[in-house]
């Protein structure tokens, strides 16, 4: 009988969802909170060093620090911005979409620390001789220009001060804000001053006679909008206190805002493409169930992003590649129970038949595929940072709506359509076609089906291409030793500028603009086939009033605001000794998972194909010399994890096929189970890897310079990934099965105790 409800009920949920979707679609993504390579902004990761010798820095010192960076930001008025305390006494700052980024550097790391001196950088007064809180910004009455009133503690004091300038030539009083002794100097700055540029002090006054008064005004120099800012910003800085310690930039990262804009928009656009040609391939190859697909993938995207927003996380460009990447692990869940189904249907069980018992013996593979990526996401987490950590964030919550929404939700909408009966007999709308069903009294069982790679023997085939793999080893090995790899700054030190321009960069004379303003000789690169983008590297790092110049240079010159990232050395040194431990601990908890849900052979062989992605990866970076920075590392752990699912769902068809055994006792029949595991799990190994693979060929094409490397990178580890599940991990646990074949005289007991639920065994 048919039942017309579940038709009515699943077409109601799909209009329902779709329109929940259309309607909230535009006030989700504007609620989404967007990272600093998405809107501009930077951050800046602090080393807090004593003020003077002798001081101590503990943890009340970094908190109140803290306290007062969070005050001073207040003062910027940044939307969310994020200050937080780490290890070893540093604070990490990040303001997204903060517009004048060079002021807020110099709010943020000011230490408030005014001093009053004479032309010849004598100490004349101090903020120890203010009246805290008593700083103003008022305007002069003649002019009403900008102007900073300050309230002295002593009258006198001040009159003595002046007296002793006014007889002085030149007769100025500097006041400046954090002087350091033996670097700076009034007579340094005033050349600056005649070059036409900002001096570091803050004012310089003509004193002609004694001034017997508690209030000092600065004025000059707060002309505009820009110099009323800036008077209201020193103002601020006096009252919101001193900071008590030194701030150390050990690493920084600024994005312009339109390079921000041309990655968010490039990085969507590539990121729709891909996932339109998923869905494309999902209708045409799974044709009804393909359907029902594209309904849970679109309902995945929309809860993990509203997910993403109710944890307030931060979507960074990596962050973006994480949630396509999601999609990818989506369809996975969807094609390993899909090729499930297809094959009950084709010994000839009935299409509810199918369904149950496709969906029952799928749920674990689903289950042990997505845990292994949840411990490469959750060691990226640990170890990660800034966008790294984002990534990782957004990864997590990816595999946790994948998992629910192509598992469960799948699961409810394809039980409405096979329910109703409406559909028992059309096997063409499930990708079955009559011909290719037997009758379920010939009495076949999935695994005595013929498959289109019954003709390759993989066993025999993995002999040469293990040597392959070796060689490939062998001269990657050589490559590092010769080459080395073309490490960028977030593992050495330095200084990296990205250039954007409207014209073509000339790349002399961008070297020239650079040198005449007495900066560092950096390496200029053009980049992008049309020569409007450069990069210019240092291999020193950029201090803070370098990146300054930098940046003003190059905005007044090409018209867009560079991007410059900054490592210091010991950064550069903690990132790569995290890099490889977080490697080193991802592949030993993939390796104790599968050996606890599998066996310890398994586990083994599963890790060393993992490693040979990795290592495949960090060889042809060597070679092609692509430059390896902290989102290469985020791509190899990501495919430490990704790419185990293809080694996992072969093992557990290995599994299921050793159920059949009772007894091995020969080696034949351990080569057998190799050949039919491949073989009867390769069509959903290529359909897998290939929708990822749309996906990431998106993303180096369209997507934007930044995550290049990093695209690359997961292309080249997903085409190692199948080969070495295929014929390094499967064909390398069957040579160890064979010795322990050998160990055993021959013989081999097969436990075949079923565990509850009719699931699977332990060998």
């Amino acid at each position: 009988m048919k039942k017309r409800s579940r038709i009515v009920a699943f077409l109601l949920i799909t209009v329902l969802l779709f329109s929940l979707i259309g309607g909230t679609a535009e006030k989700l993504m504007k609620n989404v909170n967007l990272g600093l390579d998405l809107q501009g902004g930077f951050e800046v990761l602090y080393q807090v060093k004593p003020l003077e010798k002798g001081d101590k820095i503990d943890e009340e010192a970094v908190k109140a620090t803290s306290k007062t960076l969070e005050s001073r930001v207040n003062v910027l008025g940044v939307s969310e911005p994020k200050i937080q305390i780490e290890e070893g006494n540093r604070i990490r700052v990040q303001l997204a979409g903060v517009k004048n980024q060079n002021e807020a550097r110099k709010i943020l790391s000011t230490s408030a620390n005014l001093t009053i001196r004479d032309a010849d950088d004598k100490l004349l007064l101090s903020g120890k001789d203010l009246v805290q809180g008593g700083a103003k910004q008022g305007f002069k009455q003649d002019t009403n220009e900008a102007a900073v009133s300050l309230k002295l503690k002593s009258a006198s004091k001040f009159r003595e001060v002046t007296e002793k300038v006014s007889k002085m030539n030149p007769n100025v009083m500097v006041i400046w804000m954090d002087f350091e002794e033996g670097k700076d100097s009034y007579q340094k700055e005033l050349e600056r001053v005649q070059q036409g540029k900002e001096p570091k002090y803050v004012s310089a006054a003509s004193v002609d006679q004694p001034i017997n008064s508690e209030n000092v005004e600065i004025s000059g120099g707060f002309a505009g909008q820009d110099g009323l800012l800036r008077a209201k910003q020193i103002a601020d800085l006096l009252n919101s206190g001193s900071l008590p310690v030194k701030l150390d930039e050990v690493y920084s990262t600024s994005v312009g805002a339109q390079f921000g804009q041309d990655a968010l928009h490039k990085t969507l656009l590539a990121s729709a493409v891909g996932v339109g040609l998923i869905f494309l391939f999902m209708l045409f190859y799974y044709r009804l169930p393909g359907l029902i697909a594209v309904i849970t993938l679109s309902a995945y995207i929309y809860l993990t992003v509203l997910a993403f927003n109710m944890i307030h996380g931060v979507l960074t460009l990596p962050g973006i590649a994480a949630l396509v990447l999601g999609v990818g692990m989506a369809v996975d869940a969807n094609i390993i129970m899909y090729e499930r189904i297809k094959d009950e249907l084709r010994i000839g069980r009935s299409l509810k038949q199918a369904y149950h018992k496709g969906s029952q013996s799928s749920f674990l593979t689903i289950f042990d595929a997505n845990i292994t990526t949840v411990l490469a996401a959750l060691v990226l987490f640990v170890f990660g940072v800034s966008s790294v950590k984002g990534f990782a964030t957004m990864l997590l919550l990816a595999i946790l709506m994948s998992f629910i929404t192509s598992v469960f939700f799948t699961r409810f909408l394809l039980s409405l359509i096979v329910n109703s009966n409406f559909f028992n007999k059309n096997f063409n709308l499930f990708g079955m076609s009559h011909r290719n069903r037997h009758e379920l009294s010939e009495g076949l069982d999935i695994h005595d089906l013929h498959t289109p790679w019954d003709r390759i023997n993989f066993v025999r085939l993995a002999k040469p291409l293990l040597g392959l793999a070796l060689a490939s080893i062998a001269l990657g090995s050589i490559a590092l030793a010769v080459l080395g790899l073309n490490l960028g700054i977030d593992f050495t030190q330095g200084s990296r500028v990205d250039v954007k321009s409207e014209q073509v960069i000339n790349a002399e004379m961008l070297q020239k603009d650079l040198e005449t303003e007495h900066l560092p000789e950096g390496t200029v690169t053009l980049s992008g086939s049309d020569n409007k983008t450069a990069v210019v590297q240092y291999k020193e790092p950029l201090s803070k009033n370098e990146i300054s110049d930098v940046k003003s240079i190059i905005k007044d010159k090409y018209g867009f605001e560079p991007n410059v990232n900054t490592v210091s050395p010991v950064i550069g040194k903690e990132l790569a000794k995290n890099a490889m431990l977080a490697t080193l601990i991802a592949s030993l908890g993939i390796i104790l998972y599968v050996t606890i849900r599998f066996e310890w052979r398994m586990g083994l062989t599963s890790v060393l194909a993992l490693l040979h992605d990795a290592f495949l990866i960090i060889a042809v970076f060597s070679l092609i010399r692509l430059e390896v920075d902290m989102t290469f590392i985020a791509a190899v752990l990501t495919i430490i994890g990704y790419s185990i699912n293809d080694t996992i769902v072969t093992f557990d068809r290995v599994r299921e096929n050793l159920h059949k055994i009772k007894v091995i006792t020969s080696p034949e029949q351990i080569d057998n189970i190799v050949n039919s595991s491949i073989r009867q799990t390769m069509t959903r190994s290529i359909n897998t890897v290939a929708t990822v693979i749309i996906v990431v060929i998106a993303l180096i094409f369209l997507g934007a310079s930044s995550i290049f490397s990093f695209s690359v990178a997961l292309l080249i580890g997903l085409l190692s990934g199948v080969f070495s599940s295929i014929f390094i991990a499967v064909p390398l646990w069957g040579i160890l099965k064979k010795r322990q074949l050998k160990a055993n005289g021959g013989r081999l007991t097969v436990y075949t105790e079923k565990p509850k639920n009719d699931e699977k065994i332990y060998v």
